[in-house]
């Protein structure tokens, strides 16, 4: 089944879409994660669907596309809601016939992709406001797993903390927290989630002096 993630930039919906993945019968396959933000309008199709030999200016030969690259796997689509209005009807057709057709190309391709998307947007919102499709949102809806920003989710902190600084302290550095910069850190909002936590720590293990984070 499709899987939409949503939630907040940083709150770690890439890590969810990969562990998805490895925990399926399809952890074999390849999993081949997409940016729609960074990709250009123009080449969308082309790189999700690929192109032949010819179908445009220096398409010096013919190219698969990321569909075709996680044939068997998973297909992970992170800010589904950038991708452009024209696209998405297409992408609908591959979804509901399992097939691609490349750029410039006149064969049908089978394809065999489990589908899953992140957004930090509201896509039901979208729909209301004309800038997502209606039917592309309800078969990307399947299952939906709501990923709650950090502040919400405070027990995980001082977890996340210490596996971090885990990470970081193999450099030499700061090897445990205080109680003091654990409750500080505890207190705080987070606005850029799990991400900004992770640079907070990385600075902290690469600026402490001694072998315990203090407050200051």
């Amino acid at each position: 089944a499709s899987v939409l993630i949503q939630g907040e930039s940083g709150t770690g919906k890439e890590l969810l879409a990969h562990h998805l993945h490895d925990s399926s019968p399809r952890a074999a396959g390849r999993f081949v994660p997409v940016d729609c933000a960074t990709m250009p309008e123009n080449l969308v199709e082309s790189e999700l669907f690929g192109h032949v030999k010819g179908a445009f200016s220096g398409a010096h030969q013919n190219k698969p596309g990321l569909f075709e690259v996680a044939d068997g796997g998973t297909l992970f689509l992170d800010e589904i809601g950038e991708l452009p209005l024209p696209f998405q009807s297409k992408l609908l057709r591959a979804i509901q016939e399992r097939q691609i057709r490349r750029v410039g190309g006149t064969e049908t391709i089978d394809i065999d992709v489990r589908l899953v998307c992140a957004t930090n947007r509201n896509l039901a919102q979208e729909v209301e406001n004309g800038a997502f499709r209606e039917d592309l949102f309800y078969r990307l809806d399947v299952v939906r797993i709501e990923v709650p920003p950090l502040r919400d989710r405070l027990d995980d902190i001082a977890l996340l903390a210490e596996r971090f600084l885990d990470d970081f302290s193999e450099r030499g550095g700061p090897s445990r927290w205080s109680a003091e910069a654990l409750a500080a850190m505890r207190a705080y909002t987070w606005p850029g989630n799990v991400r900004q936590l992770r640079n907070v720590v990385e600075r902290a293990a690469t600026l402490g002096v001694d072998q315990e984070v203090q407050l200051e």
